[in-house]
Formats: C-alpha cells, sequence, structure tokens
C-alpha cells in the first residue's frame, strides 16, 4: 500500500510530490488527468515567456469547464456560462499561466489565521515564500536565495515605450514609482515579479520541483492522462481512489493508500469531494451514499474580478521582442471606500494585449479588484467525473466591489485619455476577455485571415480609426458614453466582468466549529480520516495578489506539516 496518493499534479500536487520523496521511506503517486511535461519536453507555447497561447490550446486546459461570472442582467436573464481555463497539465495553472510570481499583503495571511486558519499568519508562511523562491533581483529578510522557483523583472531597456509612458504619466498623477512588489507592502508602481529561468522560459513546478533526479526517485510514481473517479472509504477513513484514463477508455484502476491529498484545484478538488459523498447537502439526486456532510464544500468560492480599457498603439510604442513577457508594470493602489484595506486595486499595464498581431497593437489597463468580498459557489451537475460541475462566481453581488470596479475602470479610461498621451496612442475604448475574443484568438487559417485583416485596418484607418474600433471590436460601446453616463457604466462591468483564473476558497481552512471550514490548517478534512486538500481551494480569503505563487508556499508548508507526522 502506498503512503500517499496524490490526485492532481498541478501548481500544489508536484511541490508535494517532489518535498514527500525526499524521505526515500515514503512511498507517492501522483495521479494528472493531463499529460506529462518537463523540462526538456515542454512544447513551445507553454515555454515561452510571453502567456496566452498555452491555455488557448484545449490539450492543456479543461476544454468544457464553463463558469459564470456576472449577475442577471437588467431582464432578469442569467448570466451566460463562459469559457473558463484551468490548466489540464502536470504543473497545472504554472503550465498555463501569466508567470507573475507576487505574494499579497502580509495583512492577508494574518486574516487567515483570524479566521481559524491556525498557523498560517504572515510571521509563519514568509519562511515558505522564502524557500520556493530564487530571486535574482532582491537579496534580504523578504527574499529567498536558493529555492526552486526563479524570479526575476524586466529591464528598462526591455520594458515597451507605452508601459514607460504610462508609468511617466502616473508618476505625474502622484502615483510614486517603487522598488520591490514582494517586499514593504504599499502602493505604488512596480516592475512585475515574473517566474522565469536564465533564458527567459516559463518554470512550472512539473520541471523546477520535478526535475530529472526527482523523477528518478524509486520511490515516486507519475501516472498521467488519469483521472480521479472518486475517493474510496473504510467507513469514514479515505483508503484511496478510484482512477482511470482520461478519455473514457481503458482500464478502471483502485489504488489504495494511507493518505490520499486532493490537490486538484479549486474546482476540481470540491467536485471530487461531492462525487465521493462529502458535500453539504450528499446530493440525494445523484444516489451518492453520505460518507460526510460538510457545509463548505464548494462554498466560499473567489476570484478577482476584472475589467480593462485598452488603446490603439502605433508602432513607435509596440513591444517589439514578441518573446517578452506582457506584464512589465503594475499599479498598487487603494480606493479608499470604507472598510476595505490598502492596497485592494491592481492595474495591470499590458504592453502587448494578445499573442498574435492585432494583440501586438493594442495596449490595456487590466484591472481587477485585489480584495473582493464576493462569493459564489459551485455544485455537481452530474455524479461522473466526465461532466464538469456547475460553477457561479456570483462576481460583484457585494455593492463594494462593483462601486470600486466601477470607479477603477473611471480611472483607466482617464489614464488612457491623459493628455500627456495625446498625440502618442489612441484612441481609449473599453474591452473584455469575451467569447469573441477568445474566438479570434484561436488557431486556425479562417481566424488567422481575419486577425491579419483586422491589424491592417487597425495600422491605415487613420482618421477613421476610431470608427473601426467603435464598429468592429467594441460593436457600438464608447468609452465617452461610458464616463458620461452611469447607467451605461453599471450595465457593461455587470455584464462584462471577468476572472483572472484565480479560483479558490471552496475547500476552505478553519476552525472545527465553524460551520463552513472544510479542513484544518494542516489540509485535514473534518469528519474523515486520511484525507487532505492542499491547493488554492484552502483559502479563507483570497491574497491580493496572483494566486500561483501563494498556492505553492502552501504546498510547501503543508508538506512540512505532513513530514512533522510521519
Amino acid at each position: 500500500m502506498l503512503d500517499f496518493l496524490i490526485l492532481g499534479g498541478g501548481s500544489a500536487g508536484c511541490v508535494l510530490a517532489a518535498r514527500l520523496t525526499e524521505n526515500p521511506k515514503t512511498s507517492v503517486l501522483l495521479v494528472e488527468a493531463g499529460r506529462n511535461i518537463s523540462a526538456k519536453d515542454m512544447p513551445a507555447n507553454i515555454r515561452t515567456r510571453y502567456p496566452g497561447r498555452a491555455f488557448l490550446d484545449e490539450k492543456n486546459i479543461w476544454p468544457s469547464l464553463m463558469a459564470r461570472f456576472g449577475q442577471a442582467n437588467k431582464h432578469g436573464s442569467p448570466a451566460e456560462p463562459r469559457r473558463y481555463e484551468q490548466g489540464r497539465i502536470l504543473g497545472g495553472g504554472s503550465a498555463v499561466n501569466a508567470l507573475v510570481a507576487n505574494r499579497g499583503a502580509p495583512g492577508d495571511y494574518d486574516e487567515w489565521s483570524e479566521h481559524g486558519a491556525e498557523g498560517w499568519s504572515w510571521e509563519s508562511v514568509l519562511p515558505y515564500f522564502r524557500k520556493l523562491e530564487t530571486d535574482h533581483d532582491f537579496a534580504d529578510d523578504y527574499h529567498g536565495q536558493d529555492g526552486p522557483v526563479p524570479i526575476r523583472r524586466i529591464t528598462q531597456a526591455k520594458m515597451s515605450p507605452f508601459v514607460k509612458l504610462l508609468c511617466s504619466t502616473l508618476n505625474t498623477r502622484g502615483y510614486q514609482s517603487k522598488t520591490d512588489q514582494n517586499g514593504f507592502w504599499e502602493d505604488g508602481i512596480f516592475l512585475g515579479a515574473i517566474a522565469k529561468d536564465d533564458k527567459g522560459h516559463r518554470v512550472p513546478t512539473s520541471s523546477v520541483y520535478l526535475r530529472d533526479e526527482v523523477r528518478a526517485r524509486p520511490n515516486l510514481q507519475i501516472m498521467t492522462n488519469h483521472l480521479a473517479d472518486r475517493i474510496i472509504f473504510d467507513e469514514t477513513r479515505a483508503t484511496g481512489a478510484v482512477v482511470r484514463p482520461a478519455g473514457g477508455s481503458g482500464k478502471t484502476q483502485t489504488i489504495q493508500a494511507n493518505q490520499t491529498i486532493l490537490s486538484c484545484g479549486a474546482i476540481h478538488s470540491p467536485a471530487l469531494l461531492m462525487r465521493s459523498g462529502i458535500s453539504p447537502t450528499g446530493h440525494p439526486e445523484f444516489d451518492i451514499p453520505v460518507v460526510a456532510r460538510l457545509a463548505g464544500v464548494g462554498r466560499n468560492l473567489m476570484e478577482h474580478p476584472s475589467t480593462a480599457v485598452s488603446t490603439y498603439l502605433p508602432p513607435p510604442l509596440r513591444q517589439t521582442d514578441l518573446e517578452e513577457h506582457h506584464d512589465h508594470a503594475i499599479l498598487r493602489f487603494s480606493s479608499g471606500l470604507a472598510g476595505t484595506p490598502e492596497g485592494d486595486m491592481h492595474l495591470a499595464m499590458i504592453a502587448r494585449s494578445g499573442w498574435h498581431s492585432v494583440g501586438q497593437r493594442i495596449g490595456t489597463l487590466f484591472i481587477w479588484l485585489n480584495k473582493p468580498y464576493s462569493r459564489g459557489k459551485l455544485s455537481l451537475a452530474s455524479p461522473s467525473a466526465d461532466d464538469e460541475p456547475i460553477v457561479d462566481f456570483n462576481l460583484l453581488s457585494d455593492e463594494r466591489d462593483l462601486e470600486r470596479l466601477k470607479q477603477a475602470f473611471l480611472l483607466g479610461a482617464e489614464i488612457l485619455t491623459d493628455p500627456l498621451l495625446d498625440g502618442h496612442c489612441g484612441p481609449a475604448f473599453p474591452t473584455s476577455y469575451s467569447p469573441r475574443a477568445i474566438k479570434v484568438a484561436g488557431p486556425g487559417l479562417f481566424n488567422q485571415v481575419q486577425r491579419g485583416l483586422l491589424a491592417a485596418m487597425l495600422d491605415y484607418a487613420g482618421p477613421t480609426r476610431s470608427w473601426m474600433i467603435h464598429s468592429v471590436i467594441t460593436l457600438g460601446l464608447e468609452i465617452r458614453n461610458l464616463v458620461k453616463d452611469d447607467t451605461a457604466l453599471t450595465e457593461f462591468i455587470q455584464a462584462s466582468v471577468g476572472g483572472v483564473w484565480h479560483a479558490s476558497g471552496t475547500c476552505r481552512m478553519g476552525a472545527r466549529d465553524n460551520p463552513d471550514a472544510v479542513t484544518d490548517g494542516a489540509g485535514r478534512v473534518y469528519k474523515v480520516e486520511g484525507l487532505r486538500v492542499c491547493d488554492a481551494s484552502l483559502m479563507p480569503t483570497i491574497p491580493r495578489a496572483n494566486t500561483n505563487t501563494p498556492t505553492i508556499m502552501m504546498a510547501e508548508r503543508i508538506a512540512d506539516l505532513i513530514k512533522e507526522t510521519m
């Protein structure tokens, strides 16, 4: 019998597999639904430090996963589900994400501790942030120097002219340039911290934690292209899981283990718990035997709500190195809304808004709420692992979120229409990551021709460029109308709001007497034995940051907590 069965080889699962097998007496099997990748055979669309193509390739994601983001419209019709890209590949989100490596505020983790997640204060987690990284730009008490994940920032020489112009414009508006996004927590303009190696390549956990020498350990097995169907129990003790080849054909296997760890992410970990009889209701409609009722499973679903404002970039302002990362600088700022913390807003300065020719011609201010208050949930659509769960983020259901995102959009519009930008770029227009944008960005000759024509039209439209953007890109939406009309702005934000691929919170940590808590501070699932969760679903509240680095940090710490019990 195995010591540990890890279900899910994403950002957290690869870390756990590497750390737990450091003890040669411990046997580990890592199961991943997607394909295997390593440092040697990483596909070019994943390896590149310019992200975008990786999650457009359906081989790398859960292609049928959909989610509702916003609220019902003014007519009462519910928001239409949209594709929600989550990694289905060894390395998970770290293999398809934007490579951004920020941590969040110290107060985020103190808040976790206050919510009953014992041992997760800032003082407790900082050593693990340092443990996971080698920071090539800073060496102080905030940063690590010998961890698996290399972190770098773009140099001034490589920064696009557009982003340099934006930073200068923000400086004149009173926003100060700061040195370190992952240092002392404060508002300001920062160069983005990016996880990349010395060649500028992506560093998913499947390559920097599961190095060749780690994969060669006799106590580690890696099983890819296999789907976790359900966890098996002996009464209330987890004894392993049923897995089968992804794709629906092949032999089902029952794998037994002393401990089973779910690292399937904030969407699929709670879905697997539900299919296995651990849920708020027991799902009587699907005749799933009840193992334990836990009210928090699938609840507390969080995301960072987002919106965007874009502008046409003439050739002198464009990013010329097409392999360079697009997110050159960020503005962290505070809304000032009563009851909100410092740094509750995030604005990314995007030098190239898509991997393709049209994206090269568009610069974007991509804005999200660092500290949202809205909560969603997910539930099972069926008892089958082949059917994706029903995901409803319920974004902007809290009025504070709607109001702040509207104000952030107005700030973005104000920046891109600042007199300092006159004659350099323009016009400014509202944008969103819509199904239409996704379709046009996809592979295929027809899309390629469309993009080429649109790119040429943008370059040569001259005085009719505003009309063309209005007619072809925004389909009638004009930024001047949204700025002047609060009702129109509200409807636009509610209809177009998206996430940032930061799903979290659905198996939240907390005290045993908290009815919404699913696990304790070590990821152990309440009311059963032999079962843990370790991924972004554990987060009681979402940090003021991209969630990948915090997820790796959590896996590092939980690995140590497990070792203490071995």
